[in-house]
């Protein structure tokens, strides 16, 4: 995203006192303009029926600022498992004013709410082990309504260097503390496509490499809508 577009969607994550702790918003602020996942997600969703969203592992729920800014009516719902995170997603959340946001504290791996329209599954599969990974998929495309879309981003395992270069990232931010579980199981393309194709979906899997060393993927699965 362009710089000033970043530094306006951070400023929601600005202490209430002068010398809080500006983490969240030095960390949306970065993330925000160097991480090419956001114009991924919004060429995704700008194609998607306006319909709810479920961005099952929000984390802050900076996409939630970045439909905002970016014009979409699209009413949102984020889930993580991360209660802080919440709690600082909602504060957030209520400082900009995104009235039609929401944000519950959940074990997505456990289960999900019911739901009907677009889901969004960004930077999370590598923390659940292979099955989980399968079960969530699932769920995730039973939420799908006719039409809409499921938006994963993820590393793919091909065993190259933006592949290593991903796995060692994200043992680093779970070592630090940004990141509450450490990596656990990482998909590769056929069993991420596999129970995807068995829910029916059409999908396409493109590289969303951007400016980064990371193998990261963006998977766009669409529900057909009834012929």
């Amino acid at each position: 995203m362009a710089r000033e577009q970043a530094r306006r969607i951070a400023t929601a994550f600005l202490p209430a006192q002068r010398l809080g702790n500006r983490r969240d918003y030095y960390y949306s602020r970065g993330k925000l303009g160097s991480d090419p996942l956001y114009p991924g997600v919004l060429a995704a969703l700008d194609e998607a029926p306006a319909l709810p969203l479920l961005d099952i592992g929000c984390g802050l729920g900076l996409l939630a600022h970045v439909l905002r800014q970016h014009g979409s009516a699209l009413a949102y719902h984020g889930l993580d498992i991360d209660a802080d995170k919440i709690v600082r997603a909602e504060r957030a959340s209520t400082r900009a004013g995104l009235s039609q946001a929401t944000f519950t504290c959940v074990d997505v791996s456990a289960t999900l709410p019911a739901h009907h329209g677009n889901v969004a599954l960004l930077d999370v599969l590598q923390y659940l082990p292979a099955a989980a990974q399968t079960q969530l998929l699932n769920a995730a495309a039973t939420r799908l309504a006719p039409g809409a879309r499921l938006v994963i981003r993820t590393t793919l395992a091909d065993h190259s260097g933006r592949d290593r270069t991903t796995r060692i990232t994200d043992m680093l931010a779970h070592l630090v503390g940004w990141m509450g579980t450490r990596p656990c199981h990482y998909p590769d393309a056929a069993s991420l496509r596999a129970p995807l194709d068995a829910a029916g979906l059409h999908l396409r899997m493109t590289p969303l490499y951007g400016n980064t060393p990371f193998n990261n993927w963006l998977i766009v699965g669409v529900r057909p809508t009834a012929a």
